[in-house]
């Protein structure tokens, strides 16, 4: 597993020590945490048969989009 060091402003590092509190994580661990859902490579489990085929309302139809706009030639 990486290690990674970087800077950031008091304040955020003030709310970010907060926030692993409340979550009763250490602090690299809380944003282990925030990283994985943030930027994580796998879609969550069940995913796709939850969202695509999930609908269960009337057939959802499109309109008709109509014609291009007439544009004066300049």
């Amino acid at each position: 597993m990486a290690q990674m060091h970087f800077y950031i402003p008091d304040v955020f590092a003030e709310e970010i020590k907060k926030r692993a509190k409340q979550a009763r994580l250490p602090v690299s661990r809380y944003l282990g945490e925030l990283v994985k859902r943030e930027i994580g490579t796998q879609w969550p489990k069940n995913y796709f048969e939850f969202i695509l085929g999930g609908w269960q309302g009337e057939p959802l139809r499109r309109d008709p989009e109509g014609g291009f706009e007439k544009r004066l030639k300049q």
